[in-house]
C-alpha cells in the first residue's frame, strides 16, 4: 500500500536561546527554540541548577503568555472615567514627559507624596534603589500580602527561612513535614525533591486543611483545622521536651539557649540578656562556671547556667523554653481537641521526628573549624527537614506560628547539618546584620538610606516626632513594628483616607490592586474612582506598569506598557532573590531572545530613563548626564558598593575575569547568555555545613562579596527585638506605645513564640461563621498572570467552592448545586463541589480565577468572567467593630501580614443564577477582543 510521505523528524528549531523562566517565582532555565526569528518551543535547560530540565505546564506554556492576545501595544493616556477603560494611545515621549512633569515639583517639595509599590516584579533591589534615590519613603513590593511572617520570622530567629532562602536537603533528609504547602512557589525544585525523597524511602507528612498537591502524595496527611498549626507545633516541642529529645550540644553551642537572661523586675534590661562592657550577651562557660562571653575563644557554654548577684537569680534562655512548653496547656491532650487531632497522632509524630533525628543520625567525616576556633572532626546531621509557604503564614498568629516552627526544627539540631534545612547564598544572615529601615524625607534629596529592613527595637520605628507614621501604608509604626516588607495591601484604602496624609501619585508595577491582590475588592475599586467635593479624584494620579490588559490597567491615568519576560532583561541578583543552592551561590539573567513587536519597553528600562530625566543621583552624572543607557548597561555597570555589582559572576579583577568581587565588565552579560542565563559559585567542600558558625564559610563568603567581614552569630530561640517591644508595653524605656494598643503588643510579642487565636474570632461569632475559608494558588497559573493563556486556561477556567462530605451533606447538596457564601464583610453567591480529603470545617477554592469582564482581552462570556469567582469580596481589611471605638487591622500584630486566611463563613444552599455572584460592569478594553482562535505559523 502505498503510504504518504511524512517528515518524522522535523527540525524543531533553528536556533536555541537559553534564558530564564518567569511563569512563576522558581526562576528556572529555558531553552527557547526559535524558527524563523519566532519563539516555537520552550524546554527546561538541563544545565540548569535550579530545575535541571524539568520544565512546568506553566513554563511550557510561555510561548503563549509571550503570544497573549492581551499585550499591552503602546503608551495610554487615560481619557474616559477611571475604571472605565477608556484610553487614547501616546508617543513614549509624551508618557515620559507626562510622568516627569508629575514626579518632578513632588521630588522638589515633598517626595511622599509619590508612593512607589511593585508586584512580583523580581528586581526589588533596583526599584527600591530608585525610589531611595527619588527621595520617597513609600515604597515595597508585594511581600507584605503574601508570606512575610515566614521570611521575618525567620531571619529574626535564625537568619533564613524557606524557600528563596533555604531549602530540605534532599539527598539526605529521611523526614519531611510541609506546612501550609500549595503548588506555585518553588514547584519545580520541590517535585524534583520529592521525586528524590519518594525513590530513597523517605517519609513525607503533609499538614495542610486540603489534601491537594503535594499533601496528596505524602505518606501521612494532617489535616488540620486552620491557624492552629502554631498550637500543634507548639505540642510537638512539649513532646521533645517531655522524652529529653533536643539537641543540647546544638543548642550550646549555636544558639542563644545558653544566654543569661536579666531576671530582675527593676532592670531597664529585664528580660534581656546579661551584658559585658562590650555589650556582649554572657553565657555561663562550663570550663571556669563564670561568665563569660558567648563567642569567646574556646568558651563551652552551659545550657543550664544560672547566675546569681544581689539576691537575684539571672537564668538561661533554656530555662524559660522548658518553664514555657513543659506546661500542661502545650500537652496534646489539651491541644488535641483545639487543632482538630487526636493526642496520640500529636505523640506519635513527636516521637517519629525524635527517632528519625537522633536514632538514624548522619555523621560525615569531613572536619571544620567553628567561630570559637574549635576543630571539630565530623559533621553531625539530624536528617528531618521542613518546608513552609503562605498556608501557616496568611494568618494574624503567623509570625508567632512561623517562629514556633523554626525553633522546632532547631530544638532537633537539624538546620544547617547534613539531612536539615540547609541555607542558600547569601544566606544565613541574621537581622542584626540587614539594614533598619529609613524613612528620613529631604525635598530634592535621596531618601538617607533603604527602605526596607529589620527593626531592633522601638526607636528603629517609622514614626514623626509627634509619634505618627510617616510611611503611606504604616509600616514599621506601634500597629505592626516588624513589617520588613511593608504593608502594600494598605496603601490604597490609607491613600484614600488620607491617613496618615494624601499623597499625589500613586506609582504601581505589576500589582492587580483593583481585584485579586486587594482585600475588599469592591471597595478598592470605589476608592481609585472616588472624588472629592470639588470633583478631582481623591487620589489625583495613578500611573500603571503592566505587560497585559489587567483589571487594574483600567483605573490609572497613565499606562507605562511593560514588555513580555522573552523580550526584556532582568537581574536575579544576589543583591536580590538569587537561584542560589545549599551548595552553591547563584544568579541569573533574562535577555531578549525576541525583540517586542508592540510599542513597548522593559518597566527597568523605563524607570532608568526617568531617572535621568529626573536628575536622580545615581542615574546622571555631576554633568547631570544619564549615567546608563538602559536596564542592561545598569546591570553591567552599576556598583552597589566598590567591587559588588547586581551580578556576581565574570567581574574584572586583577588577574582578569573573576567572580564575586571586581570591577564592572561591559562584556558580562555575553558572558552569562553564553554560559545558559545563569552563573554558579561553588561552596567549598569543609564550609557547605554549619554555615552561621563555620570559619570556612564565612571566609568564603566575604570573598565572594556577601559579606564585608566574617559574620558569626547564634540562632535566637529567645528574641530580643521582640522583648525590647515587649518591654515598651509595659511601659519601660523612651520609646513608648499608645495605650490602646499596650495590652496586644505586650501579648503578642512575646519573646518566645505563643499561640493565639486568629485576631479575627475575638471581633465575630464563630458560631454565626462557623466555616473556615481558604484559598490556594493553582499549581498551572502563578496569581494572575496565567488569564490570558489559552493554554493553561483550559486548566482552570473556571473554580468552583469545594466542601467536606460532612457540609456537603450538611447542605443536601448535589453536582452542579450553587451555595451562597456569607462572611461578616460581604457574600457571594458560587458554584459548589464535593472534595472527601478536606478538614471537616473548611472550604476552599482556587485564587485568581475570576476575572471581571473586559480584562485580559477574555470574552465577556468566558468561564473566568461567569462562573470563575474571588474569595476576595469577602475579606476586609480591617477587622468588624467590635464596641472599643477602634477598627483593628485584619493582619498580623507584628508584621502587618495580611490575614487572608483567617476569614470564616457560613454556607447555604441557593438557586443557580445566570453568573456567579457578585457581577460588575464590564470594563472597556484598551486591547482588541482575542480571536476565536489563536494560531500562528512559524517557519522554517
Amino acid at each position: 500500500m502505498a503510504q504518504p510521505d511524512l517528515n518524522t523528524s522535523p527540525e524543531v528549531s533553528d536556533e536555541v536561546r537559553k534564558t530564564t523562566c518567569y511563569m512563576c517565582a522558581c526562576r528556572c532555565g529555558i531553552n527557547v527554540h526559535m524558527k524563523g526569528g519566532k519563539v516555537a518551543y520552550i524546554e527546561g535547560n538541563r544545565d540548569h541548577p535550579v530545575n535541571k530540565g524539568v520544565l512546568c505546564a506553566k513554563g511550557s506554556a510561555g510561548i503563549m503568555q509571550h503570544n497573549a492576545p492581551s499585550r499591552l501595544r503602546a503608551p495610554l493616556r487615560r481619557v474616559g472615567p477611571r475604571g472605565s477603560g477608556q484610553f487614547e494611545e501616546i508617543s513614549w515621549e509624551d508618557a515620559l514627559e507626562t510622568a516627569e512633569s508629575w514626579m518632578k515639583p513632588l521630588r522638589e517639595t515633598a517626595p511622599e507624596k509619590l508612593a512607589f509599590f511593585t508586584g512580583r516584579d523580581q528586581s526589588q533591589s533596583f526599584t527600591g534603589y530608585w525610589a531611595q534615590q527619588f527621595g520617597t519613603p513609600n515604597f515595597a513590593a508585594h511581600g507584605g500580602f503574601c508570606s512575610v511572617n515566614m521570611a521575618a520570622a525567620g531571619i529574626y530567629t535564625m537568619g533564613g527561612a524557606f524557600w528563596e532562602f533555604g531549602s530540605p536537603d534532599w539527598d539526605r533528609t529521611k523526614l519531611f513535614m510541609l506546612f501550609g504547602v500549595a503548588e506555585d512557589h518553588d514547584s519545580n525544585p520541590i517535585k524534583i525533591g520529592l521525586g528524590k525523597l519518594k525513590e530513597r524511602g523517605a517519609t513525607v507528612i503533609g499538614v495542610n486543611p486540603i489534601r491537594s498537591g503535594y499533601n496528596a502524595i505524602a505518606d501521612e496527611w494532617v489535616g488540620i483545622r486552620p491557624g492552629t498549626d502554631g498550637l500543634f507545633i507548639l505540642s510537638l516541642i512539649h513532646c521533645l521536651l517531655k522524652a529529653g529529645k533536643i539537641d543540647l550540644s546544638y543548642l550550646a553551642r549555636f544558639t542563644n539557649a545558653p544566654f543569661i537572661l536579666d531576671s530582675d523586675p527593676k532592670s531597664e534590661g529585664y528580660g534581656l540578656a546579661l551584658r559585658d562592657e562590650d555589650g556582649k550577651p554572657q553565657v555561663i562557660d562550663r570550663r571556669t562556671g563564670r561568665l563569660a562571653p558567648w563567642d569567646g575563644q574556646g568558651v563551652q557554654p552551659d545550657l543550664t547556667g544560672h547566675f546569681r548577684k544581689a539576691g537575684v537569680t539571672h537564668a538561661s534562655v533554656m530555662h524559660r523554653i522548658v518553664e514555657r512548653y513543659m506546661d500542661a496547656q502545650y500537652s496534646p491532650d489539651v491541644v488535641g481537641p483545639k487543632t482538630g487531632l487526636t493526642p496520640e497522632r500529636i505523640r506519635r509524630i513527636a516521637a517519629e521526628l525524635a527517632r528519625v533525628a537522633f536514632d538514624e543520625a548522619i555523621v560525615l567525616d569531613q572536619p571544620w573549624t567553628d567561630f570559637r576556633g574549635e576543630r571539630h572532626e565530623q559533621m553531625i546531621g539530624r536528617p528531618v527537614s521542613f518546608h513552609a509557604m503562605r498556608g501557616v503564614s496568611a494568618h494574624s498568629n503567623g509570625f508567632q506560628t512561623c517562629r514556633a516552627l523554626h525553633i522546632l526544627q532547631i530544638l532537633l539540631g537539624s538546620v544547617e547539618t547534613p539531612g536539615g534545612m540547609r541555607f542558600k547564598p547569601p544566606y544565613p544572615k541574621p537581622a542584626h546584620a540587614h539594614p533598619k529601615p529609613h524613612f528620613k524625607v529631604t525635598p530634592g534629596q535621596p531618601l538617607d538610606g533603604p527602605h526596607l529592613g529589620y527593626p531592633q527595637g522601638p526607636a528603629d520605628l517609622a514614626l514623626d516626632p509627634a509619634g505618627q507614621p510617616i510611611r503611606i501604608d504604616k509600616a514599621f509604626t506601634w500597629e505592626n513594628p516588624l513589617s520588613v516588607h511593608g504593608l502594600m495591601h494598605m496603601v490604597i484604602s490609607n491613600a484614600h483616607a488620607g491617613d496618615p496624609y494624601k499623597i499625589d501619585t500613586l506609582f504601581l508595577y505589576m500589582a492587580n490592586m483593583a481585584w485579586n491582590s486587594s482585600m475588599n475588592t469592591r471597595k478598592v475599586m470605589e476608592m481609585l474612582t472616588d472624588t472629592d467635593e470639588d470633583g478631582e479624584y481623591v487620589i489625583p494620579r495613578i500611573i500603571y506598569s503592566d505587560a497585559y490588559s489587567s483589571e487594574m490597567v483600567a483605573y490609572a491615568d497613565l499606562i507605562l506598557p511593560d514588555t513580555t519576560y522573552l523580550e526584556r532583561h532582568d537581574c536575579i541578583s544576589l543583591l536580590d532573590r538569587p537561584i542560589s543552592e545549599p551548595d552553591a551561590a547563584g544568579d541569573a539573567i533574562r535577555w531578549p531572545v525576541v525583540k517586542p513587536d508592540r510599542d513597548v519597553r522593559g518597566f527597568q528600562s523605563v524607570l532608568i530613563d526617568l531617572g535621568a530625566r529626573l536628575g536622580l543621583p545615581g542615574f546622571v552624572d555631576e554633568d547631570g548626564a544619564p549615567l546608563y543607557a538602559d536596564y542592561a548597561d545598569y546591570i553591567q555597570s552599576h556598583q552597589r558598593k566598590p567591587g559588588i555589582g547586581p551580578l556576581a559572576g565574570w567581574r574584572m579583577g586583577d588577574k582578569g575575569l573573576t567572580h564575586g568581587r571586581g570591577a564592572p565588565n561591559s562584556a558580562q552579560l555575553d558572558s552569562y547568555i553564553a554560559n545558559g542565563g545563569f552563573a554558579s559559585f561553588h561552596i567549598p567542600e569543609a564550609a557547605r555545613f554549619y554555615k552561621p558558625w563555620n570559619s570556612a564559610y564565612q571566609d568564603w563568603a566575604v570573598e565572594m562579596g556577601l559579606f564585608e567581614a566574617p559574620t558569626p552569630y547564634v540562632f535566637e530561640l529567645y528574641s530580643e527585638p521582640l522583648r525590647r517591644f515587649q518591654a515598651a508595653a509595659e511601659g519601660t524605656g523612651a520609646h513608648l506605645p499608645p495605650e490602646h494598643l499596650r495590652a496586644r503588643m505586650a501579648v503578642t510579642m512575646d519573646p518566645l513564640p505563643i499561640w493565639y487565636a486568629p485576631l479575627s474570632d475575638a471581633h465575630e461569632d464563630p458560631a454565626g461563621f462557623p466555616v473556615h475559608a481558604l484559598t490556594q494558588r493553582p499549581m498551572a497559573m502563578y496569581h494572575s498572570w496565567g488569564s490570558q493563556n489559552a493554554w493553561l486556561r483550559q486548566i482552570h477556567g473556571r473554580n468552583p467552592l469545594y466542601l467536606p462530605t460532612y457540609w456537603w451533606e450538611k447542605l443536601g447538596l448535589q453536582d452542579g448545586d450553587w451555595v451562597r457564601v456569607t462572611s461578616s464583610h460581604g457574600e457571594i453567591t458560587v458554584p459548589a463541589a464535593h472534595m472527601a480529603a478536606l478538614n471537616s470545617d473548611t472550604v476552599w477554592t482556587w485564587n485568581a480565577i475570576g476575572k471581571r469582564k473586559g480584562a485580559w482581552a477574555l470574552d465577556k462570556a468566558a468561564p473566568e468572567a461567569t462562573k470563575g469567582f474571588l474569595l476576595n469580596h469577602l475579606i476586609h481589611e480591617l477587622l468588624p467593630p467590635k464596641g472599643d471605638g477602634l477598627r483593628w487591622s485584619n493582619s498580623d500584630p507584628i508584621t502587618g501580614q495580611a490575614a487572608w486566611f483567617d476569614l470564616r463563613v457560613r454556607l447555604e444552599k441557593t438557586k443557580a443564577p445566570d453568573e456567579a455572584l457578585p457581577v460588575f460592569e464590564a470594563q472597556q478594553s484598551p486591547v482588541p477582543p482575542a480571536p476565536g482562535a489563536l494560531a500562528w505559523e512559524v517557519t522554517e
